[in-house]
C-alpha cells in the first residue's frame, strides 16, 4: 500500500495539470462561442477564402518552373547545412577538410552553371533559337532533332 501512495503523490501534479488544460480549452471555446461575431454569408462559408467571394475555379495549372525553383531551394538549403557543419568543425578538419569543402562547392557551382545553361532558371518568355531541338509543325509538344 505504501508504493501506491508514493506513486499517487508523484503523479497528482500531472493529473491536475491535465484537468487544468482541459478546463482552460473548454472555457476558451465557450467564451469564443458566447462573445464571437456571427454573420452568415455565402462568402463566409467558402473554404480557404477568408470571406472573399471566389471568382472562377481554384484549379489552375502552374508551370513546372515553380516546382524546379522549389527543388533548387531544397538542394541549396541542404548545401548550406553541410557547409555550416563544416564551418563548425573547421579547426579540427584542417586543410583536407578545406579542400573537400572547395570540391563540394565547385561541384554544386558546376551543377548550377549547367542548369543555368540549360535554361532551367529562365522565367521570361521562351526564345526561338535554331538550336539542337526544333519544333515540328505537326504538334505543339513534338520536337525533332535537327541535323
Amino acid at each position: 500500500m505504501d508504493a501506491f501512495a508514493t506513486q499517487a503523490t508523484e503523479i497528482w501534479p500531472l493529473v491536475a495539470y491535465f484537468f487544468l488544460v482541459v478546463a482552460l480549452v473548454a472555457g476558451i471555446m465557450a467564451l469564443s462561442y458566447v462573445i464571437g461575431e456571427r454573420h452568415r454569408s455565402k462568402a463566409a462559408d467558402e473554404p480557404f477564402e477568408s470571406g472573399i467571394v471566389t471568382v472562377g475555379l481554384a484549379r489552375l495549372r502552374l508551370s513546372a518552373k515553380f516546382y524546379l525553383i522549389a527543388v533548387f531551394f531544397v538542394i541549396f538549403d541542404v548545401e548550406a547545412v553541410f557547409l555550416f557543419a563544416w564551418a563548425v568543425a573547421f579547426r579540427e578538419l584542417g586543410w583536407p577538410g578545406y579542400i573537400e569543402a572547395l570540391i563540394f562547392i565547385s561541384i554544386l557551382g558546376a551543377a548550377l552553371a549547367y542548369l543555368w545553361r540549360l535554361g532551367a532558371l529562365d522565367w521570361g518568355p521562351t526564345k526561338h533559337s535554331a538550336g539542337r531541338f526544333a519544333k515540328d509543325s505537326r504538334s505543339p509538344n513534338h520536337a525533332v532533332v535537327s541535323k
